[in-house]
C-alpha cells in the first residue's frame, strides 16, 4: 500500500539543527511532487516547504526561508528537510505529503498522501 514514513524528529535547543527524512513506498516516487507541513498544538496545519518531482523547483514558507532546505533523492524514494537555526516557534509535528503531479504547490488540500508525522521540539 502507499505509505510515507517520517523520521528524524526530536528535541533540540534553539539555534540547533535537525534533518527530517520521509521515505515513500507503494508509489512511483519520481512522479510525485512532495511537501512538508507542520502543526503546532491548537493551530492549523501549515505549509513549510515543497519540491517538484526532480528537485528543480522549491517553495518555502516565509517563516523558514533561509533556515530550512528541502531536497529529495528519487533513487532512494526519500525527501529531506534540513532545518538549521531552529527557534522555539518551530516546535510542531512535521508531516510529509505527496501530490500525484510533477509540480509542487503550497496548498495543503492539493496533497493526497500523508505520513504519520514526527515531533520536533525546540527548547529555548
Amino acid at each position: 500500500q502507499v505509505q510515507l514514513v517520517e523520521s528524524g524528529g526530536g528535541l533540540v535547543q534553539a539555534g540547533g539543527s535537525l534533518r527530517l527524512s520521509c521515505t515513500a513506498s507503494g508509489l512511483l516516487f519520481s512522479s510525485f511532487a512532495m511537501g512538508w507541513f507542520r502543526q503546532a498544538p491548537g493551530k492549523e496545519r501549515e505549509f513549510v516547504a515543497a519540491i517538484s518531482w526532480n528537485g528543480g523547483s522549491t517553495d518555502y514558507a516565509d517563516s523558514v526561508k533561509g533556515r530550512f532546505t528541502i531536497s529529495r533523492d528519487n533513487a532512494e524514494n526519500t525527501e529531506y528537510l534540513q532545518m538549521n537555526s531552529l527557534k522555539p516557534e518551530d516546535t510542531a509535528v512535521y508531516y510529509c505529503a505527496a501530490r500525484a503531479t510533477l509540480i509542487q504547490t503550497i496548498r495543503r488540500t492539493d496533497y493526497n498522501v500523508w505520513g504519520q508525522g514526527t515531533q520536533v521540539t525546540v527548547s529555548s
